[in-house]
């Protein structure tokens, strides 16, 4: 998959896609609301349970919970890594929103799974919150046309961002 600022081109289909607030960037820095530019793989995901079935996808998709977290504080030694957590103390994101954002979610690569503390955290691919409204720095898709990629995603699948 091809993303740029303009769209996102998948197995010859286009696709409109929200990016990062930020604009682009070749040096992401945590909490710059920037989408970063390179090639990133999908290594797993969660959905939510309560909303929709499980998806049938190639990845192994585990439901997300109440005290589901994503680190994004760059001094946490659990930085860019998803916990199950009650009142954490290091600054965090919810996975279990009351949008839908996050009824499907997946986790790229980007400065993953061996993080460097303030090279951008949480960077995922989900749901948009309305048409091209950006992110903080994740790539958002109409539900529908993420079901689409989905179905068709494999393992040798990337996502480059120019």
């Amino acid at each position: 998959m091809t993303v740029t600022r303009w769209g996102a081109r998948f197995m010859g289909r286009r696709f409109p896609v929200a990016i990062g607030r930020g604009g682009m960037t070749d040096d992401k820095r945590e909490g710059d609301g920037a989408t970063p530019r390179g090639v990133w793989r999908l290594v797993g995901g969660s959905f939510r349970a309560d909303r929709l079935a499980h998806p049938d996808t190639l990845f192994d998709l585990n439901a997300i919970g109440p005290m589901d977290i994503w680190s994004d504080d760059p001094t946490d030694p659990a930085y860019n890594h998803g916990l199950r957590a009650q009142n954490y103390a290091p600054s965090h994101e919810k996975m279990r929103m009351t949008a839908p954002l996050y009824d499907v979610v997946l986790f790229s690569d980007w400065n993953y799974p061996d993080a460097t503390p303030g090279k951008g955290s949480a960077i995922f691919v989900h749901h948009w919150r309305k048409p091209r409204h950006p992110t903080a720095g994740c790539l958002a898709f109409a539900p529908k046309d993420l079901r689409w990629i989905l179905d068709r995603w494999t393992n040798h699948s990337r996502i480059i961002v120019r």
